[in-house]
C-alpha cells in the first residue's frame, strides 16, 4: 500500500466509529471471525482497544491483520484502522 493510499484510508476512517472493542478477553477465534465479516462487508473498519486489554494496540493490530489477511492502516492511541479488499463482487473498492 502506498503512502497516498494509506492517507486516503486514514481520512475516510476519521469519521468512523469503532465497530469492535477489545478488552481483557483479548483476541479469540470468535473475535477474528467477527473482524473478518466486518472487513468483508465494509473493507475499512476501526477497532478500539480498551484500557483493560492485556496487550498494546500495536500488538493487537499486528495480530488482527495477520489473522484476517488485512493491512493495518493506522494505530492511533487505542484505535486501530484495518483495510482489506472484499471478495464480494458487488462492493465498490475504496482504492
Amino acid at each position: 500500500m502506498t503512502s497516498s493510499q494509506r492517507a486516503t484510508l486514514r481520512s475516510l476512517a476519521m469519521q468512523m466509529q469503532p465497530m469492535t472493542h477489545i478488552g481483557k478477553n483479548g483476541i479469540s477465534d470468535m473475535l477474528i471471525k467477527q473482524i473478518d465479516e466486518q472487513l468483508e462487508s465494509r473493507e475499512l473498519i476501526k477497532v478500539a482497544v480498551l484500557k483493560n486489554a492485556e496487550f498494546s494496540a500495536k500488538e493487537i493490530a499486528e495480530e488482527l491483520a495477520q489473522n484476517s489477511n488485512a493491512e493495518v492502516v493506522q494505530v492511533l492511541g487505542s484505535k486501530i484502522t484495518l483495510y482489506r479488499v472484499s471478495k464480494k463482487s458487488g462492493i465498490k473498492h475504496i482504492l
